[in-house]
């Protein structure tokens, strides 16, 4: 007698977990979630469009804040230029730096693609955050103060209109969104302008200090002073819009994250997981909800 296919046996555990009731895997089960990763279900894979925008432009300074140098970029839609436009700054994940907003994401494209079909437009913004989960570190990695005290006057002497600003990112850079939403909203970052906007994907927010994932807080009192954003979101008046995928680790805690917010934010918890192809096909939400407040 032959022996089944793997998709078949990988389709008959899939389906054993959904029915074997009360001793079923939740959705919240690494097992579960590696089940359907395999057999495809529930993947998100979008795929960035080829909209002909113009390559961003990338540039370097010394960042006293964070003791390196620092490297920033930038790309307005096709047959616009930096001056007047206002900016959502994008805020990237771990292990990665400012060129991942336009080399994996292709944000740049996403935006001509915007643009052309009828939004407003305006500018993305990306700079290297470096593994500091986007708040001051006590070995001195400071990429909070780095971006209010050192880019931001760098984008006021580009020309970008700063009145109104928007912010955007995924994983730990959706986490650094959120954050920077919490703190502008306090008044505690107060880089200049007001925001107005932000969008977050797969946000990586853990439940405790112990069970945040290595080096992404200093210890217990860094993490309840900077990282415990479920138990006070502090969004304000700012417009939300907050996602994660179904078989994404982060899931739960976005939900918890979502259930604190008032308003509720948009977005929600739909298909997919901890990948670019997901991260991808939440550009044009952000970038639309960027362009309707910032042109408000």
């Amino acid at each position: 007698m032959p022996r089944p296919a793997r998709r078949a046996v990988l389709a008959a555990t899939a389906g054993a977990v959904v029915l074997a009731g009360a001793g079923a895997l939740t959705l919240d089960d690494p097992l579960r979630s590696s089940v359907r990763r395999r057999l495809g279900i529930g993947r998100v894979d979008a795929t960035v469009p080829a909209a002909g925008a113009d390559g961003p432009r990338y540039a370097t300074f010394a960042s006293a804040a964070r003791g390196r140098d620092v490297t920033w970029g930038w790309s307005a839609p096709p047959g616009h230029e930096a001056r007047g436009l206002p900016v959502l700054l994008t805020l990237h994940g771990r292990g990665v730096d400012a060129r991942a907003a336009f080399t994996q994401l292709g944000m740049h494209e996403f935006l001509a693609a915007h643009v052309a079909a009828g939004g407003a437009p305006l500018a993305v913004v990306s700079v290297d955050g470096g593994s500091a989960y986007w708040h001051p570190r006590a070995a001195g990695d400071d990429p909070l103060t780095m971006l209010g005290g050192e880019l931001w006057p760098r984008l006021a002497a580009t020309g970008f209109d700063l009145s109104r600003w928007a912010v955007a990112g995924w994983s730990m850079g959706g986490f650094g969104a959120l954050l920077l939403t919490r703190e502008a909203v306090a008044g505690r970052f107060t880089p200049g302008g007001t925001l107005v906007a932000a969008g977050a994907g797969s946000p990586a927010l853990f439940a405790s200090a112990g069970a945040t994932s290595p080096g992404s807080f200093d210890d217990p009192g860094d993490w309840r002073r900077w990282g415990d954003l479920v138990a006070g979101p502090g969004t304000g008046d700012v417009a939300l819009t907050v996602s994660c995928g179904r078989d994404d680790p982060f899931r739960e805690q976005t939900e918890r994250y979502r259930a604190a917010c008032r308003p509720a934010p948009a977005g929600g918890i739909g298909d997919g997981a901890h990948t670019t192809g997901y991260w991808r096909s939440l550009v044009p939400d952000w970038l639309r909800l960027a362009a309707a407040r910032l042109t408000a």
